[in-house]
Order: structure tokens, then C-alpha cells, then sequence
């Protein structure tokens, strides 16, 4: 068993953060050090007082496979929501939004340490939230979008992606198009782009789709107006 020690700047505030996401407490102690021990079942983390840490600096990461990860982020969300009366997506402490067909995500906690749950069938490159495996540049935009919401937590970046290539002229397929404003929609959300929102928004009502696409396109459509809710 090999179980990580990650720093910490106000213990209290850490175990508080991850006991909203269903972890015990097996161990605590302040002194000759300061130092705890967590366990969620089979998972264990433990934390250690570090003087001076920047959480906005910090780069202590680790991953933690597990057998699924879509019921288990939204356990984690939902305890989340309890805590801190929304879920935090963005700042410090945050979670990655998860996408059906994803295999991970990422919690940040009070501390800049990075904890990233992973599929333990995920393939090594992940792009099966991103909705495209074309070659096109709508479709590399959607995945290189994907890889900066989902990983890096970048919405911003990820949002230029696709509004550098939502706004090159050429003739695009018009389903993969509209995934590509669905993608941006999304983060648009995130970022609190109200009028962009609303100028995606009729962009994909006035798309040339057929109803099978549409059918397809709806699910992602509905997590976005789920997404959105959940803000409120």
C-alpha cells in the first residue's frame, strides 16, 4: 500500500474540506508535528502541517484509481454543495465538472493539493467527453477544449479554443459545429458570459440539424441547463 502525504496550511479547514467528500478522520495530532490521517474505504490520504504554503502555489498532486468515477463525483458534489451552499468549480477548494463518457476528474482542496480520480479502465488520453475523434478543426478544438476544462481547470483557455475556431470561415459540418457551441455554452456558463450564453443559445436552435441530431446533441444541452441550476 503506498498512501500519500500531501501539505496542508490550517489542518481544521482540510479535514473539514474532506469529510464533506466522505472521508474519515483515523488520525490526528498537532504536536511533535502536525499531522492527520484520512481513509474513504479502500483510499487513504494523509496531510501534514507545512508553514509558509501558498495554496495559489501549490503543485502536490496525486492519483487515486477507482472501479468508477460518475456516481463517485456526484457524491462528491453533493457533499460539496452541503459545505460550501454551491458547487465550487472554480477558486479554492474545487472540483472538475464530469461529463458522461468522462473517466476523471479533479478535486483541489483548501490547499492547492490536486487529487485526481481516475477510471481504472480509463484509456491513457482521454477525450471521450470532448464529443468528436474527427481530424477537423472543429474537431481538434473540441478535444484540446476538453483536455483544458477537464485537467487543467482552465475554462478560460478553453474557451478561446473554441472561439478561435468557431471563428475561422470554412465549410464546417453543421452536428459537429453544434457541439462545439454546445462546448463553449458550457463555459460560458462557467465564466458568467450571460450574452455570449444567449448568442449560443440561438446559434444552436437556428443549426441545420436533423432530429436525430438534435436527439443527440439534447443530452449535452441538459447537463449544461443542469450545470447552470446548480449555480444558481
Amino acid at each position: 500500500m503506498t498512501i500519500p502525504v500531501l501539505p496542508c496550511v490550517s489542518l481544521p479547514e482540510t479535514l473539514a474540506f474532506y469529510g464533506a467528500l466522505g472521508f474519515e478522520v483515523t488520525h490526528q495530532q498537532t504536536a511533535p508535528n502536525v499531522y492527520a490521517a484520512t481513509r474513504r474505504g479502500e483510499v487513504h490520504l494523509h496531510f501534514m502541517g507545512l508553514k509558509g504554503l501558498d495554496p495559489r502555489q501549490a503543485y502536490s498532486a496525486c492519483l487515486v484509481i477507482v472501479p468508477e468515477v460518475e456516481r463517485l463525483h456526484e457524491t462528491f458534489a453533493e457533499g460539496l454543495r452541503r459545505a460550501y451552499g454551491k458547487l465550487p468549480i472554480s477558486g479554492l477548494p474545487r472540483i472538475s465538472r464530469m461529463k458522461k463518457g468522462q473517466s476523471r476528474f479533479t478535486v483541489v482542496d483548501v490547499a492547492g493539493n490536486s487529487v485526481i480520480f481516475i477510471r481504472r479502465d480509463a484509456p491513457d488520453d482521454d477525450d471521450g467527453a470532448a464529443g468528436s475523434r474527427s481530424d477537423s478543426r472543429l474537431g481538434k478544438a473540441l478535444r484540446a477544449a476538453a483536455r483544458l476544462r477537464d485537467f487543467k481547470n482552465d475554462d478560460a483557455a478553453a474557451a478561446k479554443v473554441l472561439d478561435v475556431a468557431l471563428a475561422r470561415k470554412g465549410p464546417d459540418d453543421p452536428f459537429e459545429r453544434a457541439l462545439a457551441l454546445a462546448a463553449r455554452l458550457e463555459l460560458a456558463v462557467a465564466l458568467g458570459e450571460q450574452a455570449r450564453a444567449s448568442a449560443l443559445r440561438e446559434e444552436i436552435d437556428e443549426a441545420p440539424l436533423s432530429d436525430e441530431e438534435r436527439a443527440q446533441l439534447r443530452p449535452q444541452l441538459d447537463a449544461v441547463d443542469a450545470f447552470e441550476r446548480s449555480q444558481r
